[in-house]
């Protein structure tokens, strides 16, 4: 059973993406790597326990809008602040449209399907500097997150734990714990509240939105393979990771694995 963060009030989709083997049998340290949503809705209480989680780099991959409106209430003596705006032109499309009841389910997954492609395709430079952030991060722990913490937030989780070495297949269960994470329901809720105010989508279209599906994340591998040969050299080329610096991410990252007795 994977270790979770416990519910902090007024996070969103925050959790610790640690806890998973390798395939060369190591473990992921816990307490080390975060992920989450906005960070705006934290309670002063929460605001306080977050700071005990000892994060000392926050990568926020949001639009300067998105933080405008919704900003992060953890203070840069705690945490230095990484802002990297990620905004893929389907989403840009996808927002001009969002409450369009006419749109089709399929055409609302056909746009987080292009969402997801074009962030491995259009953005390794924008996730080569958070690498870069997270090898310059020498004691702490690390969050990367945007809004709700799951497509541009998922797309850099899943390229941290494939350079740590974790199976593919278990980068894809992590990916889909959104869609089970405290204040999930609270979450649709808060969007149908913003795009569907008369209550003309289904929750099957406003879960396409708010959730994940597989064929997001495997959208994003589909245009790696298909333009860089696979996610191996999608890391050393496209984003930079050589071997030497990949070494050093995993020597501070991962652990052998802890026996019982």
């Amino acid at each position: 059973m994977i270790w979770r963060m416990p519910a902090l009030e007024g996070a969103v989709n925050l959790r610790d993406f640690g806890g998973y083997a390798t395939i060369d049998g190591r473990v992921v340290r816990r307490g080390r790597l975060y992920r989450s949503g906005s960070l705006a809705g934290l309670t002063p209480a929460a605001q306080q326990r977050f700071g005990e989680l000892g994060i000392r780099l926050i990568c926020d991959l949001r639009r300067p809008d998105e933080k405008l409106e919704a900003p992060t209430p953890i203070p840069e003596r705690l945490a230095r602040r990484l802002e990297i705006p990620i905004d893929p032109g389907s989403a840009i499309a996808m927002r001009g449209r969002l409450g369009d009841s006419s749109l089709t389910l399929k055409e609302r997954i056909d746009f987080m399907v292009a969402i997801n492609r074009e962030l491995a395709r259009d953005h390794a430079d924008d996730y080569a500097r958070m690498f870069e952030a997270l090898l310059e991060l020498e004691e702490g722990a690390f969050l990367v997150h945007c809004s709700a913490g799951k497509d541009r937030t998922g797309f850099a989780c899943a390229l941290v734990l494939q350079a740590l070495g974790v199976p593919e297949e278990t980068v894809l269960e992590d990916y889909m714990l959104t869609n089970h994470h405290v204040g999930f329901e609270a979450w649709v809720v808060s969007l149908a509240a913003r795009l569907d105010p008369e209550g003309r989508l289904s929750r099957e279209e406003l879960l396409a939105l708010a959730g994940v599906r597989p064929e997001y994340l495997r959208a994003a591998y589909q245009a790696i393979e298909a333009e860089f040969e696979g996610v191996e050299h999608y890391i050393e080329r496209a984003v930079g990771l050589d071997a030497a610096a990949r070494a050093l991410l995993q020597s501070r990252l991962l652990e052998e694995p802890r026996t019982a007795g």
